[in-house]
């Protein structure tokens, strides 16, 4: 598998427990991204980023991520990373800076973080970001390209989704030019393996908050855009397992080089992508068959395996990545057809599926009871002692890809070997200065010194940014006025 840079953004649920809590959920959103950053975890923004990103609204860590609000929710991107263990522990360390943040403030028993992608009594959705930086050559405008990964994305939810009970009801346009003004009824769903499959109107769109994608095309490269492109997914679930992080952004990442290396099979697309993602999401016999561009009828296990068998016959002992990639994806292909419990701790829907069936048995109730509906939303919860899916690692069911020691350690130090390392080093001194800064992914500048640009994201750039450093009166006071003339 070629060098990767990967990336991902989590927008948090928040969930207040009891009526009787003095803030609301935006609040208190507000007062924990503040409390990491005053005790010194990052420095927040002195400058708009958007329109609905003004000063203060977020920043960047001493990791080398962010975290920030975004319409409302807590998000945290992760620093660049060049491997699946980095991200992996960069990701989950994410989650602890804002689990740590609420349990600092006192609110563990009233405030609950969630890392899943709906909130079951409104619908509304939030996001899961995958970034993959790819070459500029990487042919991304071609279209039997985008429907071969569209195809990908749409099957991987087999393996990646999160699972939730319930559904919601499709949204009646696509690409804003087929209005329907009769919807469908509401059809009856127990359970079904994606949180984002119901919200998902496009096969291909460009912008992303208010008509989302299976395929992403807009072009923002946060790096060189002569030399790379940034692919930025929002098509998938968040995860809790470790495994299932690691094998939807690993298998993600193969999908794509067998297209850079035109090995890809036009064959794998799909008659219909945004239908075939809803269908397969909400079989409950769990067959997921499926319906080929040329008429075929399959499945997405065999689909699946088919670009699995492309990719080890072209990409076998390539690195370390990439051999963890194809035996974990094929171990999951040969074990869905046993069932949820064969996936027990590695898939997260699998996972969840297994327990509320269980709970609903001893407890003699149905998909629609509200305690049912209670217990989806905390398999999500960050919280280790009240969250379902800590359980799992607790008694050695989880499959794990990085460690308790290196999630600590990833809260506070970036990962090596890409620039996130020397943005890290920045910020780091950045909360002993007092100096003006601008900081962005692609660099910084402060004072009124000359922009420090990033534009590789394999390079570190510690070394130069701390020898710039060195040569600055970082107590300088900062002056609004004057930094932005």
């Amino acid at each position: 598998m070629k060098k990767r840079i990967y990336g991902i953004e989590t927008e948090y649920g928040l969930l207040i427990k009891g009526d009787e809590f003095k803030y609301g959920s935006v609040d208190v959103a507000v007062r924990l991204k503040n409390h990491i950053f005053e005790k010194g975890m990052g420095v927040l923004d002195l400058h708009y980023r958007a329109n609905d990103e003004p000063p203060g609204n977020g920043g960047f860590l001493v990791n080398g991520g962010r975290v920030y609000l975004d319409m409302g929710h807590l998000e945290y991107a992760s620093p660049e990373c060049s491997n699946l263990v980095d991200l992996v522990t960069y990701d989950r360390a994410g989650d602890m800076v804002v689990q740590d943040a609420v349990e600092e403030m006192g609110w563990a028993d009233q405030v609950a973080i969630i890392k899943n992608n709906v909130d079951l009594e409104t619908n509304a959705t939030f996001g899961c970001h995958e970034n993959y930086l790819v070459s500029r050559a990487f042919q991304f405008d071609n279209r039997e390209n985008l429907r071969m990964l569209a195809s990908f994305l749409v099957t991987r939810q087999i393996y990646a989704g999160a699972g939730r009970t319930g559904a919601c009801n499709p949204q009646p346009f696509r690409d804003w030019d087929e209005v329907n003004p009769s919807r469908k009824e509401q059809e009856q769903v127990d359970f079904q393996i994606s949180q984002r499959a119901d919200h998902i109107p496009n096969e291909f769109y460009r912008w992303v908050q208010y008509n989302r994608a299976i395929v992403n095309t807009r072009d923002e490269p946060l790096s060189d855009p002569s030399k790379y492109r940034r692919i930025h997914l929002l098509v998938g679930d968040s995860n809790m397992s470790e495994f299932a992080t690691a094998l939807k952004m690993g298998s993600t990442a193969v999908l794509m080089e067998l297209i850079e290396l035109g090995a890809a099979n036009p064959d794998w697309i799909l008659a219909d992508s945004v239908t075939t993602m809803r269908e397969i999401s909400r079989d409950p016999k769990f067959k997921w068959e499926i319906t080929m561009r040329d008429g075929k009828r399959t499945t997405a296990v065999d689909l699946q395996r088919d670009m699995l068998n492309c990719a080890k016959e072209n990409l076998a002992g390539s690195s370390a990545d990439t051999d963890w990639v194809l035996q974990a994806w094929e171990s999951v292909l040969d074990d869905l057809p046993k069932g949820p419990e064969a996936l027990l701790g590695r898939v997260d829907w699998a996972s969840k599926y297994w327990m509320l069936t269980e709970f609903m048995q001893a407890q003699d109730l149905g998909w629609q009871d509200p305690w049912v509906k209670s217990l989806d939303l905390e398999y999500h919860n960050l919280n280790k002692s009240q969250g379902l899916y800590w359980g799992l690692e607790d008694t050695g069911d989880a499959f794990r890809r990085t460690s308790d020691s290196a999630v600590d350690q990833a809260k506070e130090k970036p990962p090596r070997g890409t620039r996130a390392d020397g943005r890290g080093e920045l910020v780091r001194t950045l909360t002993q200065s007092q100096t003006g800064y601008l900081i962005d992914w692609i660099g910084f500048r402060l004072n009124k010194e000359e922009p420090f640009l990033m534009l590789d994201p394999f390079v570190s750039y510690k070394k130069e940014i701390r020898n710039y450093l060195d040569n600055l009166d970082l107590q300088q006071p900062y002056d609004r006025d004057s930094f932005y003339r």
